[in-house]
């Protein structure tokens, strides 16, 4: 028949018939190829003006940058060109107080505009604690006093920056200023050293070693202010001190005085009278003071020891936030003494939701606030700041 047909299946079939098949798929592979280079090419193609960015410019082109060169950094920008944010504009923050009065503080992300990053100041809300003791430098202004406070200009104030942050709950909340600080030296480091750390500390502007004693109390997480001599009724036979702030002085010396205390010490977060009776019920001395202090950013403490003090209508009048103490815990020089008073104090918070107590640097009120102080969280009462209490006019 001259054919296989009748041939054995798989028997004397020739070698490399399959080889047809295999040339077929690499053909097909080929086109393939073929055509991917050639849809890349027409993609390119189409790109062109991606391309040509790169391009270095000429003519007019050249003495114009383009849109994406880099610019000196300005307002709202951190020194790299990225948006600088506020972290209350860029964050839900959220405060509670734990089982041991510590406060604890949760930030979760809110939506923004724009897009890319964006770098968040944390300097703006407090301070890192292991910063506390430095100032912040954009709150300064130098001046022949030595530097002061101002506001920064962002709106920052130093009563913000340096403030004890506080829980925010609705519950009884006492502010303790232990006073006189920097007066006597082993006084002002015991009550460093033995006060619990939510007690605001007031440092006497006539004090010695104060800039030393200020970081020691910051670093120790206290809130603090500064006193400033003022007049009382019966000076000079009660002085306070040299530059004192006086009713027969000018408007200018007493802001000159005011800026000398000032220049003392940083990071406080508000100015409290030493002494001061004639002076705080003397509206024409006090209006351009009292004026200066809240436009550098603080808040104004009257300890409360004069019935015939106009610092309510004056702050009001001047947009100044301010406090009063409502009461004086050492008057009587004894540890139980002061425990009465301090629970006194608690019945007043009770009351009114809020308080604010002033004693002095003494061994006893020392011992006093630091017992009442332990005892305090147990009774669901939140030993704040006095940032945390002011009249602000900006959170009415």
């Amino acid at each position: 028949m001259g054919t296989d047909l009748h041939a054995p299946l798989g028997r004397n079939r020739k070698t490399g018939s399959r080889r047809p098949g295999i040339l077929r798929l690499g053909r097909i592979a080929a086109s393939l190829c073929l055509f991917a280079i050639g849809g890349f090419s027409l993609y390119t193609a189409f790109r062109g003006d991606e391309l040509e960015r790169t391009k270095p410019p000429t003519g007019e082109q050249a003495a114009t940058p383009p849109a994406n060169t880099p610019q000196p950094p300005t307002a709202g920008q951190a020194a790299d060109g990225m948006p600088r944010a506020d972290p209350r504009s860029g964050a839900n923050v959220e405060q509670m107080v734990t089982g041991d009065g510590s406060v604890v503080t949760k930030y979760s992300p809110r939506t923004r505009d724009g897009g890319g990053p964006v770098l968040v100041d944390a300097m703006q809300i407090g301070q890192d604690p292991r910063m506390a003791a430095q100032p912040n430098e954009a709150l300064l202004e130098e001046t022949p006093f030595g530097r002061l406070p101002i506001v920064g200009p962002d709106g920052r104030r130093p009563m913000d920056q340096y403030a004890r942050p506080s829980s925010g709950a609705r519950g009884v909340r006492i502010a303790i200023v232990v006073s006189g600080l920097g007066l006597s030296q082993t006084g002002t480091q015991r009550a460093i050293a033995e006060l619990p750390e939510e007690i605001t500390f007031a440092f006497a502007a006539s004090g010695n070693s104060l800039q030393r004693w200020m970081q020691e109390a910051r670093r120790g997480g206290h809130e603090i202010l500064l006193q400033v001599p003022l007049e009382p009724f019966d000076y000079p036979a009660n002085d306070p001190g040299p530059e004192t702030l006086l009713t027969t002085k000018s408007a200018a010396r007493n802001i000159e005085n005011l800026h000398k205390a000032m220049g003392e010490i940083t990071n406080y977060t508000g100015v409290m009278n030493y002494l001061g009776g004639r002076f705080l019920s003397d509206p024409a001395a006090m209006e351009p003071v009292m004026r200066d202090i809240g436009k550098r950013g603080l808040l104004f403490l009257d300890d409360g020891t004069s019935a015939q003090s106009k610092t309510a209508a004056i702050a009001k009048g001047t947009e100044l936030p301010y406090a009063f103490a409502d009461l004086q815990l050492d008057g009587q020089l004894d540890i139980n003494a002061v425990l009465k008073k301090l629970d006194e104090l608690e019945r007043i918070a009770r009351k009114n939701g809020q308080a604010i107590g002033v004693a002095s640097a003494f061994d006893e009120s020392v011992d006093a606030i630091a017992k009442w102080s332990e005892e305090a969280a147990m009774r669901g009462i939140e030993i704040v700041g006095v940032a945390a209490l002011s009249n602000d006019p900006r959170n009415p």
